[in-house]
């Protein structure tokens, strides 16, 4: 049925421009998006080597904004700044009457030290929870701005043929704002920047290092996972190492509630219903051999697809922590934040546009995928609008994928040839929208 109907859309959307006054068809369209596609694809990759090598952290993007914010005045836009902090804001208004559709493209470094071996390598660096630390875009955020950039120069350039309006978000802070910050795409959509023209439908994307250059990774619903953080502070008493006796140990207190956790999602959790993932990926205490600590944190992270299983998670976790240090002595007070919701594909909104994917990149390019435990907190601009979100390959054609350094990580790369296909599907997908729209 889906099929049929993504026909019927076609043929539909095709009559349309035949009968309207542009008079161009989706295939002209395409290779009017080609075109300027490759006459800028130098222009965009030196962006995006620029926003790489003066990557900066979540809230703190001044660089960013500020250059951002100088490429689209240069091309003629009039774009809003500080948006929830340091974001951007740009709106094109095209030449006929129409919906608004938004892009987004986030702009946030992470705190991790780069070790690829590239003439534009990041050096830099931030403050993170107290702490001078190295900065890199170890997730692809600098090609996802290079892309965006250049998809606003393409659509400007097409601006008589745009039945409508695009807004351009550029969002702060995906990766979390800083404690006691707010933050990210929650904080744009507080602001109202799905408003003042009223956004009717947005589109994100997200580079993939494990993913081919030309091939693009999307499903229907539930794509990325919600995401919860979560803090555990554990207090005990403070001894001599060669007198454990005379301790609470946090230290051994903390290693048994790790293993005690990892029941919650191998004993508790019906995972044929839908993935869970319970991780610790960070512990802090202590300062030499042999002092046993007064106290330690640790830093976790949870993610979910379920809500029902969402609260199992968070009641079993909580329950955990608390037996585990009594059983020991000591006390512990766990906090978990609010997170991000799921990264949900509008199914409607999918199936209008999945011809528009299947026709830039070619349909056995266009891979219908699982639901990965990543999170994104484009979520919540899908909260409020229907929203898609996809993955488009960043490794180059022939590299072996077993090689390929994962996102978060020192060596993580991607491959300046994957952005093509992300400018030339973003636009589309607005050009697309917008007509289908009407």
């Amino acid at each position: 049925m889906i099929y049929i109907r993504n026909l019927i859309i076609n043929a539909f959307f095709l009559f349309f421009l035949s009968i309207s006054g542009s008079i161009l068809t989706a295939q002209q369209y395409d290779k009017q998006i080609e075109k300027l596609a490759k006459e800028i694809e130098s222009q965009v990759i030196d962006w995006r080597h620029w926003f790489h090598e003066n990557a900066e952290l979540s809230n703190r993007e001044f660089k960013t904004s500020k250059r951002i914010t100088k490429i689209l005045r240069d091309m003629g836009y009039k774009p809003q700044t500080n948006v929830a902090k340091t974001g951007v804001v740009a709106v094109l208004n095209g030449n006929k009457r129409g919906p608004v559709v938004a892009l987004r493209a986030d702009i946030d470094g992470l705190p991790i030290k780069e070790r690829v071996d590239i003439p534009w390598a990041s050096k830099m660096t931030g403050i993170y929870n107290g702490e001078t630390v190295p900065v890199m875009h170890a997730c692809g955020h600098d090609t996802h701005i290079g892309i965006l950039l250049g998809v606003a120069k393409i659509l400007l350039d097409m601006k008589d043929e745009i039945p409508g309006k695009v807004k351009f978000i550029f969002q702060p802070a995906e990766e979390g704002a800083p404690d006691g910050e707010e933050g990210g795409a929650k904080l744009m959509v507080k602001e109202g920047v799905l408003k003042k023209p009223n956004v009717d439908a947005i589109f994100g994307l997200h580079i993939k290092s494990g993913l081919e250059v030309g091939q693009i990774n999307i499903k229907s619903e539930g794509i990325m996972a919600a995401v919860n953080s979560f803090r555990i502070d554990i207090k005990g008493k403070q001894s001599h190492g060669s007198r454990p006796w005379n301790s609470v140990d946090p230290i051994i207190t903390a290693s048994q509630m790790v293993n005690n956790l990892q029941t919650i999602v191998s004993r508790n959790m019906d995972l044929t219903n839908a993935p869970v993932v319970v991780t610790v990926g960070a512990i802090h205490g202590g300062v030499r051999s042999n002092i046993i600590p007064e106290d330690l944190y640790m830093l976790g992270t949870i993610r979910t697809f379920d809500t029902s299983m969402k609260e199992q998670v968070h009641k079993r976790i909580k329950k955990i922590v608390q037996m585990t240090a009594e059983a020991n002595n000591a006390t512990a007070t766990i906090d978990i934040n609010e997170g991000y919701p799921v990264t949900y594909n509008d199914p409607e909104l999918y199936s209008k546009m999945l011809p528009t994917f299947e026709r830039i990149a070619g349909k056995k390019n266009v891979n219908i995928i699982k639901a990965v435990t990543g999170a994104e907190d484009f979520s919540f601009f899908q909260q409020k609008v229907p929203g898609v979100y996809f993955f488009i390959g960043g490794i180059p054609k022939g590299f072996d994928s077993a090689k390929v350094a994962d996102h978060h990580t020192p060596d993580f790369y991607v491959d300046d040839s994957g952005m093509l296909l992300g400018m030339k599907t973003m636009t589309a997908l607005a050009i697309d929208y917008l007509n289908k729209s009407q």
